[in-house]
């Protein structure tokens, strides 16, 4: 994968492509998740590096895309059509873990007509009717909430709840390692918020796949992606013996989720 900049009025965001080109493949954009980076996709690049053109990024604010002013979920999905506009991607597949769906969502509430299919993994739905009260209040409160805890402990719960594996454990604390407490705190609270202010009812038009962690303990995770699934039919994998970041936990089958499910939507 090489690695290419997106200059920005607000900072510059790095982002990984496919060596190879090919106009005729079908493009996949990985979105990881909040306070983690593009090497989350790193069990996905060689599983679909031959059959399609493959971008990965650290989003503004994150990994080395950073230092980076405060961001809202608009300019997120403005950096993603920049680099789709730049590579001539008409439209893409977005595959997003966790804030990466929520991203993914923001893009196709705003460039509907560019996107072919969306897989979300252990990601929740846009839509207020999803959320109660009590929702909305505490994510409201995460960064505050989250200075309350000493740092080296706070990365070390972060990275075991979001995993079952030690692989997975171990890339999350990596991931993790280049922020000091107030940056991780007030990135939390960016993605909280950037999510409340731009959520809204949403039609996807496009394709859909679900995937969960059977041991995904994160929040409602587990709870919102159900009802998303008996809302709105869209298929709706549970990968056993793997907890929020299942893609790093369970790999093999997470690809096979994903390439059963393009092979339905992709030439």
């Amino acid at each position: 994968m090489e690695q290419h900049i997106l200059q920005t009025d607000k900072g510059r965001v790095f982002y990984w492509q496919s060596d190879h080109w090919d106009v005729n493949k079908d493009t996949l954009f990985f979105l990881h998740g909040l306070t983690a980076d593009h090497s989350m996709f790193d069990p996905q690049i060689p599983a679909f590096e031959k059959g399609y053109n493959l971008l990965t990024w650290d989003a503004p604010a994150h990994g080395k895309s950073r230092p980076f002013a405060e961001f809202s979920f608009a300019d997120t999905a403005g950096c993603i059509k920049s680099i789709l506009d730049k590579n001539a991607v008409e439209q893409v597949v977005l595959i997003g873990q966790s804030l990466g769906g929520f991203l993914a969502q923001s893009f196709i509430k705003r460039y509907p007509d560019r996107v072919k299919g969306f897989v979300s993994i252990d990601s929740t739905p846009y839509g207020s009717g999803y959320y109660s009260k009590f929702d909305v209040w505490i994510l409201k409160q995460v960064e505050w909430m989250a200075h309350l805890y000493p740092l080296r402990w706070m990365k070390k719960a972060m990275a075991k709840q979001v995993s079952a594996t030690k692989k997975a454990y171990n890339n999350m604390m990596q991931m993790l390692s280049p922020y000091g407490k107030k940056e991780l705190c007030h990135l939390m609270g960016l993605g909280y918020a950037g999510f409340l202010e731009d959520n809204c009812e949403l039609k996807i038009p496009c394709p859909v796949l679900l995937i969960l962690g059977e041991k995904d303990k994160t929040g409602k995770v587990a709870q919102y992606n159900k009802a998303w699934a008996g809302q709105t039919g869209y298929p709706f994998k549970i990968i056993n013996d793997a907890a929020h970041n299942v893609n790093v936990d369970k790999p093999e089958e997470v690809n096979d989720c994903i390439r059963a499910f393009l092979s339905e939507i992709t030439r």
